[in-house]
């Protein structure tokens, strides 16, 4: 199964270790950074955020080698210029109206035409990329996949706060994206070439200059033979990002398997998806999502369950079931969200929430 080859991208707070704000690092994070890692660690909109990439990985041991790297590479230089980095969906209680905008002509563009939309998105996620021989395959299993991206994502939810209040959301990131255009779970697409005809359409109208600028849920990347994976709030810890990582793989390889056989997982509407996505953002693990083939609810927690069993027979194949394990840990322990909500129940106070997503961020990284 070589062809599930894996990419992972995670966006960081940097923090000031005295008052817990994000801060700007002056790309100085970045500069030193790229002289280790080439382009694997870049800039991103806000100057309070760097973003970090790894290469194309075989299996899930590779990336999490490379995450590790990063995470450990980009904390240390932090370091160096008396600053922290930080691993949540958003920050517990700084305002996106102090952030700077890194000066670049794409951001410059975006902040032009999106606004206010643009300069609150002050949001930190997670993208894993999986490859496909084709972009013709890559189409048909990001369709069916859609349908699964409400039970990961309830498993990834990690940013209960926004600007120092507790939203009642596990994952208020979701909310905040909202405002900008094409975001959310994308519709289904019949062919690649119906895909490729509304990108054009979209370009050739004006409404966007290139098919970056689609920010699903899920999208088979414009360069790249991979479907993209972006729903995820930034996890906390390695072992989160690796469980994910492990699971978008795995149901990739699953529905591909379906498909030598002649089978297919029913790919249900936007609309009816959407339905889960709400209640995944606002409950995490804790609520119940819609099982539609059942038409009922279902506790969430049965439901990642029987995510795993459906994946099982190709987890061995790909090698990565000590990391898919790691999700009955987090069903265990709580999502990001809950941990972040304990530690401010116990201690009424935003500071020790930053302290310990900050802790938290670095267990592992090497």
């Amino acid at each position: 199964m070589n062809e599930f080859t894996l990419g992972i991208e995670e966006e960081y707070m940097v923090i000031d270790p005295v008052t817990r704000e994000l801060t700007s690092h002056d790309q100085k994070i970045v500069e030193a950074a790229q002289k280790i890692h080439k382009d694997q660690v870049k800039a991103e909109m806000h100057q309070a955020v760097v973003e970090v990439g790894t290469g194309i990985c075989k299996n899930t041991t590779e990336a999490r080698k490379e995450i590790s790297q990063l995470r450990y590479t980009v904390s240390q230089l932090a370091g160096e210029q008396g600053l922290r980095i930080g691993a949540a969906g958003t920050h517990p209680f700084s305002h996106w109206e102090k952030q700077l905008i890194t000066e670049h002509p794409r951001y410059n563009e975006i902040v032009n035409e999106l606004q206010e939309a643009a300069r609150s998105n002050l949001i930190f996620g997670l993208h894993v990329h999986v490859g496909f021989q084709s972009r013709e395959l890559a189409i048909h299993i990001a369709n069916q996949v859609r349908y699964f991206l409400p039970h990961v994502f309830a498993l990834s939810t990690n940013s209960p706060f926004w600007e120092g209040r507790n939203t009642g959301y596990r994952s208020f990131r979701t909310k905040i994206f909202d405002k900008f255009p094409r975001t959310g779970i994308p519709d289904i697409f019949n062919s690649i070439e119906d895909y490729d005809n509304y990108v054009k359409l979209l370009i050739k109208t004006n409404c966007m200059d290139n098919a970056k600028k689609i920010w699903w849920d899920i999208r088979v990347h414009p360069f790249f033979d991979t479907v993209e994976f972006r729903i995820c709030d930034c996890p906390m810890l390695i072992e989160e990002t690796m469980a994910f990582t492990a699971l978008f793989q795995s149901l990739c390889a699953k529905l591909y398997k379906l498909r030598l056989q002649n089978m297919e997982f029913i790919s249900y509407s936007r609309a009816l998806i959407n339905e889960n996505k709400w209640r995944a953002a606002r409950y995490g693990i804790d609520g119940n999502l819609i099982d539609f083939g059942k038409e009922m609810e279902v506790n969430c927690r049965n439901l990642i369950l029987e995510l795993l069993d459906f994946v099982d027979d190709v987890v061995d194949d790909l090698g990565c079931r000590d990391d898919i394990n790691y999700v009955h840990k987090i069903l265990e322990h709580g999502t990001g969200a809950d941990r972040q909500l304990a530690v401010y129940q116990q201690t009424g106070n935003f500071e020790a929430v930053v302290d310990y997503i900050t802790t938290q961020t670095l267990i592992g990284a090497k």
